[in-house]
């Protein structure tokens, strides 16, 4: 029986392909790029003309996931007894509720008692007043310590096998390596594959903005 060699040969590169794309698969479904969120705040429309004048707009820096931007504007915080963090970016666009981020250690310096929350989710957070160039604006709530999580889209949940609000660890290799545990999973169509944790987080871990990291269930 005659074998046609060059089909053969087409066949079994065929199939070497397959197994490395899937094998590839396999590795980057348990894989997710870390972001290190420096401290900011978001803020309302009105909370923005306060701050900045009537009619004033954010000017965009650069462009964030989901829409979102880092803006030219930046703010003082004052923390009690008149501590103060000069140069706190502004991200936008405006939304509905002014909010600040810090990290703990920001919280410290401004001798605030921040809560961990999800963003968004003020309702009884710290008060912080927010200094711009042409007023200031005092919060009864608003400022938080942002609750670890990882954006991703739909298709990449299920190539992880989680859903929105899952909760994942995640490891982290090297000499000062170890294991973020109640990492909060967050799915929209907007999102790209990314974790987001703050300056403290990835000083303590001795994480880079843009390393890699393994998800574990």
């Amino acid at each position: 029986m005659s074998i046609d060699v060059n089909s053969l040969i087409e066949r079994i590169v065929k199939e070497e392909v397959e197994k490395f794309v899937e094998s590839n698969d396999k590795v980057a479904s348990d894989i997710v790029p870390v972001g290190v969120s420096a401290r900011h705040v978001h803020v309302s429309q009105k909370d923005l003309e306060v701050l900045f004048g009537e009619n004033a707009t954010l000017t965009k820096k650069k462009e964030l996931m989901g829409g979102q931007f880092a803006a030219e504007e930046c703010v003082t915080l004052l923390g009690s007894k008149l501590n103060a963090i000069e140069k706190v970016r502004i991200l936008g666009p405006v939304r509905q509720e002014t909010q600040v981020e810090l990290a703990k250690t920001d919280a410290i310096k401004l001798k605030i008692n921040a809560p961990i929350r999800e963003s968004g989710k003020i309702s009884g957070s710290a008060s912080i007043t927010i200094v711009g160039p042409k007023g200031a604006i005092n919060l009864n709530e608003g400022c938080i310590i942002a609750k670890r999580h990882i954006h991703m889209s739909p298709k990449e949940a299920a190539a992880m096998n989680v859903i929105d609000n899952d909760f994942v660890n995640i490891k982290v290799p090297g000499e000062r390596g170890g294991i973020f545990t109640n990492v909060q999973v967050r799915v929209h169509d907007t999102y790209t594959l990314e974790m987001h944790i703050d300056t403290d987080e990835a000083n303590a871990f001795g994480i880079k903005c843009g390393q890699h990291l393994k998800l574990i269930k």
